[in-house]
């Protein structure tokens, strides 16, 4: 019962929207180039979003230049049961407005329904904006996307195949006297993994950037998804030693013979250059095993419509998170001259966690991809 309200805690923070605690209305407004009516609207709702401040936040999706806006308001239109056959096309909560004549109609019962609901919302204290140096201010109620970069680079980071490459390193590395050397060694191996992971995924955001924001990319990431969720939860069915399924024996042989003769070597910049190689290589095999997450992530990052210096500070985010694991085992190996992994249970249940977790993010890229759009 505990793991169950685990999981229902993490969705709820995943999802703050759904929370009825949210004070802000949502305003999603759908316009096209050229719309003499859509050009009226949009001046009104700056003035709106003037007059109401944090009270309102306006949603702007243009559909004559964007497929995956067009496809949104088409959801929207399934949603209300009504053909939309043109815009300027208005949503706030579960009311809808087309066209938009002037501010003293049309704006009015647009105004009129926001003022009401700002009116009858529940009267609760404030959230506190917090600011954070390079993110600005945040609304701890809609702390989503970050807090989604977290919680998915940790279930990632719990990965086997991610691990089991570091823990043979740790076992050549105690053997030695020279301390400095195991510990430069060790940090060297972890930040070339995360490089390789880090120019892996700006690699794929860049590749879902050029192709565009296109129906049928978000589908089949979005049967990635379900794939991966369906694999990680296979493998805790199924594996019960919650191992690597990529590499055999007989190749982890070769890779810890590898490792050992580069960690022999005389000269610390022999060794360096050895490990960082050796790093890069076997974290490129092991992203057979460990890609749904990352390309998964990426279209979540895309369909949130972020400048580009953002998409590559969330993406280091997530890094930095996926190899906390990797940083606690060797710093406390180190401390305590004893190999100690991640043990079983703890990476059996993030195959649970994190498989669940895709499936529902698979059937929300297929379906409700606007249910992933934080910003």
């Amino acid at each position: 019962m505990k793991k169950i309200l685990f999981f229902l805690v993490v969705l709820t923070l995943l999802f703050p929207r759904a929370s009825l605690a949210d004070d802000t209305v949502d305003v999603y407004f759908f316009w096209a180039n050229g719309c003499p009516h859509c050009a009226k609207e949009s001046i009104f709702l700056d003035s709106l979003e003037t007059k109401y401040g944090d009270d309102i936040d306006v949603h702007r999706f243009e559909v004559s230049e964007s497929k995956e806006n067009a496809e949104l308001l088409a959801s929207f239109g399934e949603q209300f049961d009504t053909e939309i056959v043109g815009v300027p096309f208005t949503v706030i909560v579960d009311e809808y407005f087309v066209g938009f004549y002037n501010d003293e109609t049309t704006g009015a019962k647009i105004e009129t329904k926001i003022a009401s609901i700002i009116d009858n919302k529940p009267k609760s204290e404030d959230a506190e904006k917090v600011s954070l140096p390079i993110f600005g201010d945040i609304n701890p109620q809609s702390f989503s996307l970050p807090l989604m970069t977290i919680i998915l680079g940790f279930l990632d980071g719990f990965n086997p195949c991610a691990m089991w490459a570091l823990l043979f390193l740790i076992s050549l590395l105690l053997g030695m006297e020279d301390r400095k050397r195991m510990w430069f060694l060790g940090f060297t191996f972890i930040i070339s993994s995360g490089a390789v992971y880090y120019l892996f995924m700006v690699a794929w955001l860049n590749l879902i950037l050029f192709l565009g924001f296109i129906f049928w990319l978000r589908i089949i990431i979005g049967l990635v998804a379900l794939g991966g969720g369906l694999f990680n939860l296979r493998r805790y069915f199924r594996n019960k030693n919650a191992g690597c399924d990529v590499r055999g024996v007989q190749s982890k042989k070769e890779y810890f013979a590898k490792l050992k003769k580069i960690t022999s070597q005389d000269k610390v910049i022999w060794a360096t250059l050895g490990i960082i190689a050796l790093a890069f290589s076997v974290n490129l095999v092991e992203l057979i095993c460990s890609a749904g997450l990352p390309a998964v992530y990426s279209q979540i990052l895309t369909i949130n419509h972020l400048p580009l210096w953002q998409y590559y500070l969330y993406i280091f985010l997530y890094v930095l998170v996926f190899i906390i694991d990797d940083l606690l085992v060797f710093i406390i190996a180190m401390i305590t001259l004893r190999v100690t992994g991640i043990s079983t249970k703890y990476s059996r249940w993030s195959s649970l966690i994190g498989g669940i977790l895709m499936l529902i993010i698979g059937i929300l890229l297929i379906f409700k991809h606007e249910w992933l759009m934080f910003n």
